[in-house]
């Protein structure tokens, strides 16, 4: 996970210019993650808060039990884990993968997940620690030495090859040595933001606990460290107060259509973190706000087109495009004979009113995932053309 340039200065207002003049919808755009935890009051990732002022998820569950629920059977719940619980290592007991005279290995059929590189005479073997991802695209794994840093195995299991394969971004076709083959190092910096999307309360003021964090993203994650809300509602609850304005939670779904598309952004890529990462081409495609912010339909932020417009963070994600088809009708009309209005400015489709997203938002492979995303780039799509960047 690559750090974002830092701009400062007549560099980034030179820098600002120059993008708004290649993307009309740059205006549209706000902040990058960066700027936004500079910002007073709770953000994705930020990381101020000590471990006792978050409540857990099963005290958030027992106000909200069926959000808690389908919550915890989201690929965001299982975003991260301990290696041994990893459904993708159990299913797969013994996984591998040969280049170049280095055969890799990865088994679970007998104790711990182990991860095995042999080259020649000599072998490195390491047990697994965490895992991070799910069966639906892919899961990367990390581990440590004696130590105590950690290491990034340099294979990922990927789902639509069934097995693993080089971890994106990190192939390796002629490594130094064995050491180089087996892993790369992961300084705490980037510790702390991988940590930060796939956990909650991993870190505290620049310090990284994986003691006491909670592996995947839970409702913290997202609403703040809940420890106060839950005392204030506790109390109201023996008071017989039934109606509270508290401000000790954080609902993200009373921000400005743009800062929620950051508030997502901050883990899935907003515009400016995408542009100061210098990634360009079809691997942007991962980047869902991003790409969405990219949209003619993104004019100048409308509610109506947020993330959690069409995807409900409390659910598992939806994998039917039919599904999405309410979501784009609350701003198209659905006849040509239907007139556009305030509410519903958008012209209808002349082909069709249903399945609208597996035309206007085509898969896009990206070869480092082996894996096809959905291109939140809304757009009339013409065979043949490039992939607009």
């Amino acid at each position: 996970m690559s750090g974002f340039l830092k701009i400062s200065g007549l560099c980034f207002f030179v820098l600002l210019f120059a993008l708004c003049l290649q993307t009309p919808h740059i205006v549209n755009a706000q902040l990058s993650t960066t700027d936004h935890l500079a910002d007073p009051g709770f953000w994705p990732t930020k990381n101020d808060a000590e471990r006792k002022q978050y409540a857990g998820a099963q005290a958030c569950a027992n106000c909200h039990a069926g959000i808690a629920a389908s919550q915890n059977m989201s690929a965001m719940r299982q975003t991260a884990m301990h290696a041994a619980n990893s459904d993708v290592l159990h299913s797969h007991p013994r996984m591998t993968f040969a280049v170049g005279g280095y055969h890799y290995e990865i088994t679970s059929a007998q104790g711990p997940p182990t991860y095995t590189v042999t080259h020649n005479a000599e072998t490195l073997t390491a047990k697994l620690l965490w895992a991070f991802g799910t069966d639906r695209v892919g899961q990367s794994y990390l581990f440590k030495k004696d130590d105590g840093k950690f290491y990034e195995a340099r294979i990922t299991y990927f789902s639509s090859l069934q097995t693993v394969d080089f971890t994106p971004d990190r192939a390796l076709l002629s490594p130094k040595n064995i050491q180089e083959a087996m892993y790369r190092p992961v300084d705490d910096a980037e510790i702390i933001r991988c940590f930060g999307c796939h956990s909650t309360g991993s870190s505290y003021n620049g310090k990284f606990d994986d003691e006491d964090l909670t592996p995947g993203v839970t409702c913290e994650a997202c609403h703040g460290p809940g420890a106060s809300h839950v005392n204030t509602m506790t109390i109201a609850k023996i008071a017989g107060i039934t109606e509270t304005n508290d401000k000790t939670i954080f609902n993200p779904a009373m921000l400005a259509p743009a800062d929620a598309v950051d508030f997502c952004g901050s883990c899935h890529g907003t515009w400016w973190d995408v542009k100061l990462s210098g990634v360009r081409g079809v691997s942007d495609v991962k980047s869902q706000p991003y790409r969405l912010e990219m949209s003619k339909c993104w004019g100048q932020g409308d509610a109506r087109l947020t993330c959690t417009a069409c995807h409900d963070p409390h659910q598992p994600l939806q994998t039917n495009s039919a599904s999405y088809d309410v979501t784009c009708l609350r701003c198209h009309v659905n006849s040509g004979s239907a007139h556009k209005d305030a509410s519903h400015p958008g012209a209808a489709c002349p082909v069709s009113t249903r399945d609208c997203v597996s035309c206007h938002m085509p898969k896009v492979y990206a070869p480092e995932m082996h894996y096809k995303f959905t291109d939140h780039d809304i757009r009339i799509v013409r065979a043949g053309e490039n992939y607009p960047d």
